[in-house]
């Protein structure tokens, strides 16, 4: 099967994944969003984690071929590891809940999901998140047979697609491993690292679809020059230094997509208010646990919910009635003093919020995730330098950015404005 592509042009999809498409789970994601409330803000942004894993695979499959042609893999390991990566990364997603990251608030206990034990070690907390829900799906569902059928043939389990997008050790380790080497730091860094084919597929498609020029960044450069990487019998995934520049580029690309629409005011303020929705009439819309269950909860049981609810916040959603933004602001400006302007509008008797976002350059160097997942090769000398080691935008960045911001119920926002302004006034006179 062939599938056109407004991103990557033509995607080829094999018959193992044209199954695992055509199964009910993966359909799930044509009704929800990539960028959930994003197109409040960005008319254009109504594109879903549907089109992003497909496009996402075949990113992982271009990384994936530029790597192998400069290694010594015979063709049928080669097939293997190819498969294996795009099956990873296609199902990548298939856990997110309803507008993306905004519902995860109100999933279940991790442990109503029932995982088995291996994936304990990587687990965030005791309520479930949506990669907990894409294993779930993956290891224990109706999915799971479809894809036992399809990839038994190239010895690719359920488990082996968890392993390569959660980074956990399954029991029956799959077997990665060619020549002695094993190859899967780098098959795991394609799927979720520094470099990954998900962020690749997501910064130029949500550029494409908001009309934002920030997530361009020069993708063919990168592929052509990425290489495998050996160091103590291990493959690593590693960047020409002809490419760092590139990388750097990738980088700041991620960071201003953030800044300037991942965190845009307009989605910070309805994600907000979808929050209060869930914390004032609990149980009013659920994420369930059983998998069956699961399929029928998306972007359109919301939307169906928020409009037939009496709670004054989903009927603010559903109407687009949000609050107005009256003040925004970073570590850096100076001037403004958030618990002060909080303060007055409580005295003044103004219905607000404030919520504050942070972005951070890489969440695996800010979190030290534990050895790098990606490296810059000299070709010349074949010296490997981590790549947080090796560009100074790491330590430029490592700090995250806070972005404060003070939101006003709509009739009140010229009375708060100018109640800011002669706050701002007195700062200065003092």
């Amino acid at each position: 099967m062939r599938i056109r592509d407004p991103i990557h042009g033509t995607i080829d999809v094999s018959g193992e994944e044209k199954a695992v498409i055509d199964s009910r789970y993966y359909q799930r994601l044509r009704h929800v969003r990539q960028l959930g409330f994003g197109d409040l803000a960005f008319p254009g942004a109504t594109h879903t984690r549907h089109a992003h894993s497909l496009g996402a695979m075949h990113v992982a499959s271009r990384v994936f071929q530029a790597v192998a042609a400069r290694s010594h893999l015979p063709e049928d390991v080669r097939a293997r590891f190819s498969a294996a990566v795009r099956l990873a990364v296609l199902c990548h997603d298939l856990g997110h809940m309803p507008l993306s990251h905004a519902s995860e608030r109100i999933a279940p206990s991790r442990a109503s999901l029932r995982l088995p034990a291996w994936l304990d070690a990587v687990a965030e907390g005791e309520q479930a998140t949506h990669e907990d829900f894409t294993a779930k799906l993956l290891l224990d569902s109706s999915l799971t047979p479809i894809i036992e059928e399809h990839y038994d043939s190239l010895g690719i389990t359920p488990a082996a697609a968890v392993a390569l997008i959660s980074g956990a050790k399954p029991p029956r380790a799959p077997n990665f491993s060619h020549a002695g080497v094993d190859w899967t730091p780098l098959l795991r860094a394609i799927v979720s690292g520094e470099l990954d084919a998900d962020r690749m597929d997501y910064l130029v498609r949500d550029s494409f679809y908001t009309g934002v020029n920030y997530g361009r960044y020069d993708m063919d450069w990168i592929v052509s020059n990425l290489n495998p990487a050996m160091k103590d019998g291990r493959a690593y995934l590693a960047l020409s230094r002809a490419a760092a520049f590139a990388f750097e580029d990738f980088l700041l690309s991620r960071y201003h997509m953030f800044i300037s629409v991942y965190y845009h005011h307009t989605s910070v303020n309805f994600d907000y208010m979808l929050r209060r929705y869930y914390e004032e009439s609990p149980g009013e819309f659920e994420i369930p646990s059983d998998p069956e269950a699961f399929l029928f909860c998306d972007d359109v049981a919301l939307w169906y919910t928020l409009r037939r609810s009496k709670n004054p916040w989903a009927q603010r959603i559903a109407s687009r009635q949000g609050f107005k933004l009256l003040a925004q602001f970073t570590e850096r400006d100076v001037g403004y003093d958030l618990d002060v302007l909080r303060s007055a509008l409580v005295t003044g008797g103004f219905e607000h919020f404030a919520v504050e976002s942070r972005g951070v350059l890489s969440k695996y160097f800010a979190e030290g995730s534990g050895g790098p997942s990606l490296f810059i090769i000299d070709a010349s000398t074949g010296r490997l330098t981590e790549v947080a080691r090796y560009t100074p935008l790491y330590q430029r960045y490592s700090g995250a950015v806070r972005l404060s911001r003070l939101y006003v119920r709509p009739d009140q926002i010229e009375d708060a404005r100018n109640l800011m302004a002669r706050l701002l006034g007195q700062a200065v006179q003092s």
